[in-house]
């Protein structure tokens, strides 16, 4: 049988392109066939054809915004003289160069049947309305789909009648409960109106390797010694959102949730104590969620992956346990003496050894061929040993392991084992020396939101810019605390925390808690970090005057009750759903390139877009599918929105137009999102 990889490459490489005539791939530059010799000046010296979107660099030279692109992908100089280069410093070429390129001219392709002549830039129209050649190749390939479209009706409608009710409309918590008494499994393979699903859709290749998306409902007892203390997690989604379910975005380490263990980044939250959230607003559940009590039951869904698993899997799967174990180190250097490798022939990391007087071997609870599934919340169940070791060594105390044992099976010696010869590159440890060789230098590469990614503020909420200025004492206080900064993870924007009982912004009272800060006395403090924003209004509070300009957004639904009451004990940062009120301007993107094998998924569902009936919603990551090219990454997060594909801006598009745009990406594709911390409960 063929390979239905090469299969699919040669049909996309035979697929003529409508805009230039000729066959190539999706992602590679248009061809033309060029009357004249081109003069040097007008080619692109990456792929050496006359420049296609030309694009200028700070130090002179012009590629093609394609070529260029790429090849940013992979390095960070100019091909021509070297010299450091980020994508964000180039700009398009004059308009006069385009010009010139524009009016080169070309052949037509089709030249048994049509001899014409004409300027680059006519081509298209040519080839779409006059040309008689690409006319009756069209009505070819046409006659040559239908028998084959014909004969594939039918493997599709069998999948639709065996796939479930997809468990993320409203009522799907209690369906899925029904089900059965103890874990639901569902499949994920259909999507509800407005849920786009480009990871999860099955071709022909993927038939071989998997069958399903697979997730299960779970019943979590969450136990607390305090009933006031946080859970440690943060949430995104409402029914106010396109997100709609309630998904945990973050386990924040050493707390209540990462120390149980058993919820994970990804999961839906169906209810709270018996209460069905799945059709709540986001404000509704944050104060269930932080609801005080000794005992919290929690129903989750968790996506387990593409599955393919048979009647022997399953019975071996049954005999396993759960186990937790909390191994406590007197500092953060202090070594656990735990070897951890890869096996190949299933997914995660396991215990290889546990070093003789070490931290773990004294404890005893940990075993030989524990099969990890998470750290300190971290999880870990498609992760690697660099990943573990990096979380471990990161804890200052307490690290909680959550493992997976299958009794009587040990992991033969390394010495012993032919197949485990390649282990020392796969395998870590958490003793003194680092066991991550090639640690990851978190170069977040944010900037601010272009102007043609701008977009209007989701519906149901107001932006308000209001000027306050006071008279003073110079010594009295501003009396306010502030959050954020760019030096935040999320490049957040300045805002203030709390307005304290002394000092003349309380009593003047226009400045609120929540409130972005823009300005003082017109310094700019939307590009500031957090000590450079502190330090700026402790210098200018100094004076007798003070101008302030700030930010207030506003929720036009006033009937959602405030969180006021339930926040005490809280750390309080804005809730999620506020930050979505945030004016583009302030918004900074981050470009995540993803890359994956011609048989793989890219691992992430996405919902909104614009609808005739709700308008343009931004686009936001609702699932991310473990041990996926997404998953890997790490760093995708739910919650997070799509700014642009490849540098094409999102915003207006519909499912439709957008998701076809991801699916021809064939192994890379550059992601640009805008990501917002989730409502901690």
């Amino acid at each position: 049988m063929a390979d239905p990889a090469v299969e699919e490459h040669v049909s996309q490489v035979t697929e003529l392109c409508c805009e230039c005539g000729q066959a190539h791939l999706v992602l590679d530059n248009h061809l033309y066939n060029f009357q004249d010799e081109v003069d040097d000046e007008l080619i692109c010296h990456i792929c050496l054809q006359p420049l296609l979107q030309p694009m200028d660099t700070p130090c002179g030279h012009t590629y093609c915004f394609r070529c260029l692109e790429n090849f940013m992908q992979e390095y960070s100089f100019c091909p021509m003289d070297r010299k450091k280069l980020s994508f964000q410093q180039c700009h398009k070429s004059s308009l006069l160069v385009r010009n010139l390129l524009d009016k080169l001219l070309v052949l037509c392709p089709f030249q048994a049947e049509c001899q014409q002549t004409m300027q680059r830039c006519e081509l298209e129209a040519h080839l779409q309305n006059r040309c008689p050649g690409f006319r009756k190749y069209k009505a070819e390939l046409q006659q040559k789909k239908n028998p084959i479209s014909k004969g594939k009706e039918d493997p599709p409608a069998k999948g639709e009648t065996s796939t479930p009710k997809d468990p993320e409309v409203p009522s799907g918590g209690s369906s899925l409960v029904a089900e059965s008494s103890g874990a639901a499994v569902v499949s994920l393979g259909t999507a509800e109106p407005g849920l786009v699903n480009p990871a999860f859709e099955e071709t022909e290749e993927d038939l071989p390797q998997r069958t399903s998306l697979v997730a299960e409902t779970t019943t979590i007892e969450i136990h607390r010694e305090d009933p006031e203390e946080e859970l440690g997690m943060r949430i995104v989604g409402g029914k106010d959102t396109p997100l709609g379910n309630i998904v945990v975005q973050e386990v924040l380490r050493d707390s209540v949730i990462a120390a149980d263990g058993r919820i994970a980044p990804g999961d839906h939250i169906l209810e709270v104590n018996g209460v069905n959230i799945s059709s709540v607003t986001h404000c509704q559940a944050v104060s269930f969620l932080r609801h005080p009590g000794p005992v919290l039951h929690l129903m989750v869904l968790q996506e387990k992956g593409f599955s393919n698993r048979t009647a022997q899997q399953d019975s071996a799967s049954a005999n396993r346990e759960v186990i937790h174990v909390t191994l406590i180190k007197r500092d953060r250097s202090e070594p656990l003496g735990i070897k951890l490798i890869r096996k190949t022939d299933e997914a995660g990391i396991f215990i290889l050894d546990l070093l003789e007087g070490g931290l773990a071997a004294k404890n005893g609870k940990l075993s030989r061929n524990d099969r990890v599934l998470s750290i300190n919340g971290q999880d870990l169940r498609q992760g690697t040993p660099e990943a573990a070791a990096q979380i471990i060594q990161t804890t200052e105390s307490r690290v909680n392991f959550v493992i997976l044992r299958q009794p009587g099976v040990q992991l033969p010696d390394p010495a012993e084992d032919g197949s485990t010869s390649n282990s020392s590159s796969s395998s870590s440890s958490s003793n003194g020396g680092s066991p991550v060789h090639h640690r990851r230098r978190l170069d977040q590469n944010h900037y601010r939101r272009k102007s043609n990614y701008q977009k209007d503020l989701p519906q149901g909420y107001v932006s308000h810019e209001k000027t306050v200025a006071i008279k003073k004492e110079p010594k009295e206080s501003l009396g306010i605390t502030i959050g954020g900064g760019r030096d935040n993870k999320n490049k957040l924007p300045i805002y203030v925390t709390s307005v304290q009982p002394i000092g003349c912004l309380f009593r003047d009272g226009r400045i609120k808690r929540g409130d972005v800060l823009l300005s003082i006395n017109g310094i700019d403090l939307t590009h500031l970090n957090y000590y450079e924003a502190v330090s700026a209004l402790k210098s200018n509070a100094a004076s007798h005057s003070v101008t302030l300009k700030a930010l207030e957004i506003l929720a036009v639904n006033s009937a959602e009750p405030s969180l006021d009451i339930r926040e005490q004990g809280f750390s309080w940062s804005p809730l999620w759903i506020t930050w979505l009120g945030l004016p583009s301007y302030l918004h900074f993107c981050q470009d995540i390139v993803l890359s994956k094998g011609n048989l793989e998924s890219w691992g992430f569902s996405i919902v909104g877009g614009f609808e005739e009936s709700k308008g343009n919603q931004p686009f936001f990551i609702k699932t991310i599918v473990p041990g996926t090219p997404a998953f890997r990454d790490r760093k995708l997060k739910c919650g997070d929105e799509i700014v642009a594909v490849n540098g094409v801006p999102a915003i207006g598009m519909s499912n439709s137009e957008l998701i076809p745009m991801l699916k021809e990406q064939r192994n890379r594709v550059t992601l640009t999102v805008v990501s917002w911390p989730g409502s901690l409960v």
